[in-house]
């Protein structure tokens, strides 16, 4: 009896571990699997508190729109489990753009490495994303602003269709102030919340809830090379860059949406 005793106090030391895979979420944000410099990110960038917003459970089949580098990634992949996987939905696999084909390999290379990646999946982001009603969430951190007109119509159709009744598009942008024309966020990389809401409730979703969880005050939106001048990127280098740091990240509408 004691030695059963024993091995059952050992159990949440292992699911709590920072060093091993993990379903807890807490964990998998403190994992020594992520990337350092992706961890520094987030006291801006909030995991924690995000994918609980948006209702996220470690047994969902959850699609990543874009996922760039793989910062949400390595902590979806680390949470996610049976009967959940995740879906990364990155460039298309034959692009033309060197940008695009260079960053998605070294996507497919990245999840090749690792154990931990084993229910990751690869499609094109401008595929169905999923069979019909078969996902139970669809998240985006970060990209809207590179969709703006007819691929951001595509994207969140496919998404849409992608999704089970009830469920989740959960969507992180830099915010715009209300009343930015079009072509100015086409060029400073900010979204305003009334575009973003406009696209998604015409591809039949329904807002249920936003949030500040990602909000800065400090943002003030105006900038030389528009949000990109801000941290992590900092494209004027070494001009004003203790004024920009200073800032932190941009600030960002965070969105919570449902296929009702």
């Amino acid at each position: 009896m004691n030695k059963y005793i024993r091995l059952l106090t050992l159990v949440p030391i292992f699911c709590f571990s920072s060093s091993g895979y993990t379903h807890d979420l807490e964990a998998a944000i403190a994992s020594n699997e992520r990337t350092t410099s992706y961890a520094s990110r987030d006291e801006y960038r909030n995991p924690y508190k995000t994918l609980t917003f948006f209702e996220i459970k470690s047994d969902m089949k959850v699609v990543e729109l874009s996922p760039g580098g793989g910062w949400y990634t390595e902590i979806l992949a680390n949470y996610l489990h049976e009967p959940g996987a995740l879906i990364a939905a990155h460039f298309d696999k034959n692009t033309d753009r060197a940008y695009f084909k260079n960053s998605r390999l070294a996507y497919e290379k990245k999840i090749a490495g690792k154990s931990m990646y084993e229910n990751v999946s690869v499609v094109d982001l401008s595929s169905d994303l999923a069979p019909e009603g078969s996902v139970d969430a669809v998240l985006t951190f970060r990209n809207l602003h590179n969709w703006l007109g007819s691929q951001m119509d595509l994207i969140f159709a496919n998404s849409y269709k992608a999704l089970k009744p009830g469920g989740i598009f959960g969507v992180v942008e830099h915010r715009a102030s209300p009343g930015t024309s079009m072509n100015t966020m086409k060029k400073s990389g900010y979204v305003t919340e009334e575009h973003a809401i406009m696209i998604a409730k015409k591809h039949g979703f329904t807002l249920v809830a936003k949030s500040e969880i990602n909000s800065n005050s400090k943002d003030i939106k105006d900038y030389p090379k528009g949000v990109w001048t801000l941290p992590p990127n900092l494209r004027l280098k070494d001009v004003d860059r203790e004024k920009y740091i200073n800032i932190g990240e941009s600030d960002r509408m965070t969105l919570l949406f449902k296929k009702l």
